[in-house]
């Protein structure tokens, strides 16, 4: 079996797959001071849950994008679970794609396992919109290279701001307002940061399309993509998992799955 690890700015998520079965997922909250033990008693008990265990355990393959955090995953994999992770980025493992860009070393691991997924399931010239801590706008090309794209802060993170620096504003949810036009403090926060966004997606698509000059299937990931998509006909598919669809193929590419 594989155990795929897609460490981000924010959460960790592990899974584990048997060929093209996916066994479980386990997500926590992204630490670099974490340790491996901690990973190990926290990831080992949830995975007893679905009956597995750590001999089960045949291959790994880990993207993080958090540098503090790559030590402590490698130390899990290989004492507690025997086995030599492959890691995006490492100069021996292949991709399969190249990042046609002025600073190829500069693409987050993350970004091109994204893209490395969204082209196997939909072939053709891409933008792939990724919800995290950042909201990104990628464009993959219809070979599966990587064209570049765009990065702007993450709702999350707008949220947050927003609160911090308003003194008498509070922290709110992330949910689509019954109106536009807020009649209280709350709904209008919601609606300024739910409308925004929309807008800002509506507004980035056809200008990345238009810059691009090749039509574009429009695909969303992260969790909050299902959110958008229902409100936005610009967002072609959602693929909330994106990332370890890459990553399980990087591995049969690097003939671990």
């Amino acid at each position: 079996m594989l155990l795929a690890v897609d460490c981000g700015n924010t959460n960790t998520v592990f899974a584990v797959y048997d060929g093209d079965d996916e066994r479980g997922k386990w997500r926590i909250a992204t630490n670099a001071q974490r340790t491996s033990d901690e990973y190990a008693v926290w990831l080992t008990q949830l995975m007893s849950l679905r009956g597995l265990k750590v001999g089960d355990i045949e291959h790994a393959i880990v993207t993080t994008v958090v540098p503090g955090t790559r030590r402590n995953l490698d130390i899990l994999l290989e004492s507690h679970f025997g086995v030599t992770p492959l890691v995006i980025r490492d100069p021996d493992v292949v991709l399969g794609i190249e990042a046609l860009i002025d600073r190829p070393e500069q693409v987050g691991a993350d970004r091109l396992v994204a893209a490395v997924g969204a082209h196997l399931k939909y072939p053709g010239d891409l933008i792939v919109i990724d919800f995290g801590t950042g909201t990104t706008f990628d464009v993959v090309d219809d070979e599966g290279n990587f064209r570049g794209g765009v990065i702007a802060p993450g709702i999350n993170l707008s949220v947050e701001a927003l609160y911090m620096a308003g003194a008498l504003l509070p922290r709110v949810n992330i949910e689509k307002p019954e109106k536009v036009i807020g009649g209280a403090t709350v709904p209008a926060m919601q609606s300024g940061i739910f409308w925004g966004y929309v807008s800002m997606i509506e507004g980035m698509i056809p200008r990345i399309a238009k810059e691009y000059g090749k039509p574009v299937t429009v695909v969303a990931t992260g969790g909050l993509a299902p959110l958008f998509a229902d409100v936005t006909d610009v967002i072609d598919a959602t693929e909330p998992d994106l990332t370890l669809t890459g990553l399980r193929e990087i591995a049969r590419r690097n003939g671990i799955a």
